[in-house]
Parts: C-alpha cells; sequence; structure tokens
C-alpha cells in the first residue's frame, strides 16, 4: 500500500523553475528526509515521484499512472504540490466525505502552525488520473498572491524560496503524508 508525495521538474522555458515546480519537489523530498531522520516507520510505503512532462501535456504522470493502475487499489493517497511553496494555509481534498473527515481531524494537529484548512477540491496534473480513478487527492493551498509574479518567467530562481515559509509547506506535507501511512486502515474510498 502506498501513500504517494510529489512535485515535478518543468523548468522548461526561460526560469530555472525554483519555485514551479522545483518547491513542490522539495518539500515531497523533505518529507521522506524528515520522517527517515525522526525513525519513523510508517504501515505503508511512502513513495516520492517526481513527475516529469507536466508542460507538455502530463505524459510522465500518464506513463506513470499507465504502469501502475493494476495496482490502484494499493494507492491510499496521491498528493500533489504545484502552486508554489509560499505560506501554507492547508490542503485541497478530492476524496469521500468519510475520508474527508479524517482528513479533517489530521489537519488538526497543525494547528501549532496555524495550517487547518480542508478546501473542496485537490488540483493536480500529475495525480489526476488517479483521482478521476477514486484514489483520494491532496494538493497543498498557500499563499498565490505572488505566484504568477514569477510563474514561467526569468524571475523563478530561488531567490523567490522563503525557507521559513518552504519549512511550513515541508511540515504539512510531512505530517498528513506520514498520519495517513501509518493509520491502521486505508481512507475509506
Amino acid at each position: 500500500q502506498v501513500v504517494l508525495v510529489s512535485g515535478h521538474l518543468d523548468s522548461w522555458d526561460v526560469g530555472q523553475g525554483a519555485m514551479d515546480d522545483g518547491g513542490g519537489a522539495f518539500i515531497s523530498w523533505e518529507a521522506l528526509s524528515l520522517i527517515k531522520d525522526l525513525g519513523l516507520r510508517p504501515k505503508r510505503t511512502l513513495r516520492l515521484v517526481l513527475w516529469t512532462g507536466e508542460e507538455q501535456g502530463g505524459v510522465g504522470a500518464k506513463q506513470y499512472y499507465q504502469l501502475h493502475k493494476e495496482n490502484i487499489s494499493n494507492f491510499d493517497i496521491v498528493m500533489e504540490s504545484d502552486e508554489g511553496t509560499f505560506k501554507p494555509s492547508g490542503l485541497g481534498f478530492t476524496g469521500s466525505a468519510e475520508a474527508r473527515d479524517i482528513v479533517k481531524e489530521i489537519m488538526t494537529l497543525l494547528q501549532p502552525i496555524n495550517v487547518t484548512e480542508v478546501y473542496d477540491t485537490a488540483d493536480g496534473t500529475d495525480i489526476a488520473y488517479w483521482m478521476r480513478d477514486g484514489v483520494p487527492g491532496a494538493s497543498l493551498h498557500d499563499d498565490i498572491n505572488k505566484y504568477f509574479w514569477f510563474h514561467h518567467s526569468q524571475g523563478d530562481t530561488m531567490t523567490v524560496q522563503d525557507p521559513n515559509q518552504m519549512n511550513l509547506c515541508a511540515a504539512v506535507w510531512t505530517v498528513v503524508s506520514y498520519v495517513i501511512a501509518d493509520m491502521e486502515d486505508m481512507l475509506p474510498r
């Protein structure tokens, strides 16, 4: 059984892709790194996927889906961060009402950093195939007021990234992915 965390590498035009979507890739990597550093071993596999080809029609995601869809019942949740890694406010979630209630309860653990909201739907080109077929999905919600200042521009460099805000995003990704991976049962479909 798999809890999938992800971001994509798509610095395909004039920028470095540090924000879009290096930040999403980084916090996904950091989530697994933190869990390992803490010596935690969840009941399910935590899998990091760094997607490619998102800007070219999601070809990397489509290929991954084609290769793994036969095991779709083993995917607990698919998570994608693709709107920068600015100050987080919560998660977008797509799934059953029962699963949403569980995710809302998990998000209460993030009260100390004031990131508790669960929004109506998850977004993400790279996880859309899975959600369409009933796998619960989550996407990071953060303050995107400055996102389009840098999106696909020469300004999308590492200087855009605020380490403190990225740490908060990584904390959200870490807590949510670990708790879901360590629950007794998978999220209800």
